[in-house]
């Protein structure tokens, strides 16, 4: 059960206890470099060919503890080598922790991680900031586009609710249309409240779904697609204490995959994408072993279904998968040290050759060599130093 009573509940500096001091921040904003017409790295862009040349890279960051960031850095990569080069950084956005883009490519969009929560849209053309609206809750985590381009949905972690906003035609915000606090089940064990941490479309965009930590629970919404408002649909729960924590789809929308954060497991979830109903198998391993808690953080699937990556916080490693029977199984297939310390996000870049991993405790971001064939990982070099690298956004 979710409601509309929103609620700026008491925040909390929890989700930033143990960060280490990352590396020097960017303070030098150069002049943006010339418009890339079509950047890539998601559903609706285009690929990047071999051969391009260098690619952007954004990497989020906290601008509000010791050590972090000035604001969204800036960079690029060469898709063949995976060498990231630092550009500066983008000022003015505050606590910029997670990063999406647009559909098509103009728009780039960051959560302003903060007591009083927002969601700032930057026009990528010339780095030009259009404007930060109100998520109505506190510390909002993650924010993903409706598949449309129309909405921008994103996730409230510690008053534990979920918000969406129009998109209008230059990319800006408008004002919220809709924000829904989760109040039922009650908190899990451990848990004080609910905890969105992560709001995103299903296969489609017809319906959405709210992972929150804090109630244990993956809630389904039908979104108004004319008035920018949501209808819960059902609620599909985890063991008590899981902290369900991310979840991706696999490409041929029937099956998902769910991080959980507090138990250290992930569960192949199978979806109903009539109906939007999520159904929630056993959890099973994450590769991380010895005397250490880890804290998985992100999953992601190769465009080809094939394989399936897995961040793991603590372990500091990278869990790598074989996807089965149409998506239906996941298989541990061995994990791969990170090169960091605390890998909060990973992302694959467009053509899925590369994928990145933001290290938030040692102010990094590693990149890895993806073997297509046969799913495996190989370091593409020294990790870019990055303060407080929480989000890096690959286009």
């Amino acid at each position: 059960m979710s409601t509309r009573a929103g609620t700026d509940g008491r925040w909390s500096r929890r989700r930033f206890i143990g960060m280490g001091a990352g590396a020097a921040a960017v303070v030098a904003v150069p002049a943006p470099a010339a418009p890339d017409p079509e950047p890539s790295g998601g559903p609706g862009r285009r690929t990047a060919d071999r051969g391009d040349g260098p690619r952007p890279l954004y990497v989020g960051t906290y601008t509000s503890v010791p050590g972090g960031g000035t604001g969204i850095g800036l960079a690029s990569y060469d898709p063949e080598s995976g060498l990231i080069t630092g550009s500066g950084t983008l000022t003015g956005v505050p606590d910029p922790s997670y990063l999406a883009v647009h559909p098509d490519g103009r728009t780039l969009y960051a959560v302003d991680e903060r007591p009083d929560g927002g969601v700032t849209a930057v026009r990528l053309a010339d780095r030009q900031v259009l404007g930060t609206r109100s998520t109505g809750g506190a510390g909002p985590c993650h924010l993903s586009v409706h598949p449309s381009g129309r909405w921008l949905l994103s996730a409230n972690y510690t008053s534990g609710s979920v918000a969406v906003h129009p998109i209008d035609g230059s990319g800006a915000l408008g004002e919220r249309t809709d924000l829904v606090t989760h109040t039922s089940p009650q908190p899990g064990p451990g848990q004080e409240g609910p905890h969105a941490h992560q709001f995103r479309a299903g296969p489609g965009g017809r319906h959405l779904l709210a992972v929150d930590l804090g109630t244990d629970t993956v809630y389904t919404y039908r979104l108004d697609t004319a008035k920018g408002t949501l209808s819960e649909v059902s609620q599909a729960h985890t063991r008590p204490g899981a902290g369900p924590r991310h979840l991706t789809f696999h490409p041929g929308g029937r099956h998902a995959y769910l991080a959980n954060e507090v138990d250290d497991t992930v569960v192949v979830c199978a979806y109903d994408p009539a109906t939007g109903r999520l159904t929630i198998g056993e959890p099973q391993s994450t590769g991380a072993t010895g005397d250490v808690t880890n804290y998985p953080a992100q999953l992601l699937v190769t465009a080809d279904g094939r394989y399936a990556f897995l961040a793991n916080r603590g372990h500091n490693s990278l869990a790598r998968y074989a996807v089965e029977a149409d998506g239906a199984r996941l298989r541990l297939l061995g994990t791969v040290p990170v090169g960091g310390d605390f890998p909060r996000q990973i992302a694959l870049s467009p053509d899925g050759r590369l994928l990145f991993a933001a290290n938030q405790r040692s102010g990094t971001v590693t990149v890895f060599h993806v073997d297509a064939d046969r799913g495996e990982l190989r370091s593409a070099g020294e990790p870019f130093a990055s303060p407080v690298a929480v989000c890096a956004l690959p286009l």
